[in-house]
Order: C-alpha cells, then sequence, then structure tokens
C-alpha cells in the first residue's frame, strides 16, 4: 500500500508522462463508444454523412459552379474535414477532465496530462477519418491529385491547434460558470457552419462580407488549406500568420487561467455542475 517514491531523472520522468499521456487518450477514445474501433467508425461515419449532406445540397441547388476547377469532392472536404478537426478539439478539450474531476485526485495525474491527451486522441481520430474517407474515395471512385500535400495537412494541423487553443481557454473558465461556457461553446461550434467558410470560396467573397468572417481562425486555415490542395488557387482574403498568431496568444491566456483556476479551484464547486 505505502510505496517509497523514489526520485526519476528527466528522460525517466519523460516517458512515464508521455505513457500517461498516452492512456489518457484511450481512455478518451474508448469511453463514449465503449471500444477504439467503434469510436473511429463513428468518426469516419460523421465525417462521411456530412460530405453527403452538403453533397446533395450543392447539387440540389445547382451550386457546383461555385466551388473550384478541380475535383468537387475534394473542394468538400477540404472544408469539412478542417471543420470537423477545429470543432472537435474544442469540444475534446473543453469536456477534458479537469481539477474538480475524480480522475486528478490520482497521482501524478494532473491538467496537462488529461488536457494533452484529449487533443491527441482528437487528432488521432481526425487522422485516421481523413486518410480513410480519401483512400476510399482514391480507389472505388476516382483517384485525387493534390498539389501540395505537406501544406494542406499543415493547415489541418493549424485547424486542429486553433480548436485545442480555445478548448483551453473554455475550459480554463468552466468551472466558475460552467453553464456560461457550455453555452459559449455550443454558440460558436455551431456559428462555425457558416463562418468556417467551408461552403463558399473566400476570393469570391467582397470585401465588405470578408470582414464578417476573417475573425474566425478556421476561416483562414480552410482558404489556405484550398490553395495548397488546388494549384489553380490562390488565396487572396486570408492568410496563414493571423491562425498561428491567434493560437499562440489564446494558448498563452489558456495556460494562465487554468493555472489561476486550477489554484483556486474548491471541492465545494462541484455541487455547480
Amino acid at each position: 500500500m505505502f510505496q517509497h517514491s523514489k526520485p526519476r531523472g528527466p528522460v525517466s520522468a519523460t516517458i512515464a508522462t508521455m505513457e500517461l499521456i498516452f492512456h489518457v487518450a484511450v481512455r478518451e477514445i474508448r469511453q463514449k463508444n465503449g471500444n477504439a474501433i467503434l469510436a473511429i467508425l463513428s468518426a469516419v461515419t460523421r465525417a462521411l454523412i456530412m460530405l453527403a449532406v452538403f453533397y446533395l445540397f450543392f447539387q440540389l441547388l445547382g451550386l457546383r459552379s461555385a466551388g473550384l476547377r478541380g475535383d468537387f469532392m475534394l473542394y468538400l472536404a477540404s472544408g469539412i474535414f478542417l471543420f470537423l478537426t477545429h470543432n472537435g478539439a474544442i469540444s475534446a478539450i473543453t469536456g477534458a477532465d479537469g481539477p474538480m474531476d475524480g480522475m486528478l485526485q490520482h497521482a501524478p495525474l494532473n491538467t496537462a496530462i488529461t488536457i494533452s491527451g484529449a487533443a491527441l486522441a482528437n487528432l488521432y481520430l481526425q487522422v485516421l477519418t481523413v486518410v480513410s474517407l480519401l483512400f476510399i474515395y482514391h480507389t472505388a471512385v476516382t483517384p485525387i491529385y493534390i498539389d501540395d500535400m505537406i501544406g494542406a495537412f499543415g493547415m489541418f494541423l493549424l485547424a486542429w491547434a486553433s480548436g485545442c487553443s480555445v478548448g483551453l481557454l473554455l475550459m480554463a473558465f468552466k468551472p466558475w460558470a460552467p453553464g456560461i461556457v457550455g453555452k459559449i461553446s455550443m454558440l460558436y461550434r455551431r456559428a462555425n457552419m457558416i463562418a468556417s467558410g467551408k461552403m463558399f470560396v473566400a476570393n469570391a467573397l467582397p470585401g465588405y462580407m470578408v470582414a464578417m468572417f476573417d475573425w474566425n481562425p478556421l476561416f483562414h486555415t480552410i482558404d489556405q488549406a484550398r490553395g495548397f490542395v488546388f494549384n489553380n488557387y490562390f488565396p487572396h482574403n486570408s492568410s496563414i500568420e493571423y491562425p498561428i498568431y491567434l493560437t499562440l496568444t489564446l494558448l498563452t491566456l489558456g495556460l494562465i487561467a487554468e493555472f489561476f483556476t486550477r489554484q483556486h479551484v474548491s471541492p465545494s464547486w462541484e455541487a455547480r455542475r
């Protein structure tokens, strides 16, 4: 029962922390669906349904010409995959175990490990979803060509990182006002259905409409991703720098707020959740 804790060097401590993050990530993947296979199938099915819905929507309204010259399904996927990744990261981080959760009462777990595990689990599911659906479409329907795969994947990671930064900031304030934070998170994710710009080409927007969307980091990452996916599209109304700077800013604010909350949180707050 009682064990003597031996001091560990930096290498062994790092390995132990990475192992804990791995186990937390596995737990995050399994806890909603019972096992990892069902979690992966659920993520793939969700993305496939959204692709099918938007494909039928554009077909029925005759809006295929609004897309870029190139594979229309790839045009839809470049927006939907980043949208799901960004919103999924927000949900994962906001819902990660915080200082009031029972799991955090067991050493050596801490919020840094639970947040990292939740973020890693979300990234794992989203990468598998993207790879699986693109592979099926490439082999079963028609070969696809991505002009700059590294750049497109970089925008995918930036959409994930920006979602993590937003989720971290919301998670830090969640113990103080769980109901309000939950509504803000839901409102932001619902607003991204339009504000992300996944349904239109940013270059086609007039100047007065760009101001309605360029506050959103997801709008920039989707537009820049399409610039990397298609060799005949050059984004003019978005930038890579803005979501990077915003992500770093929100991460810094989120870490400060989370540290402050962790120092002042009380177990009695659990009754308000």
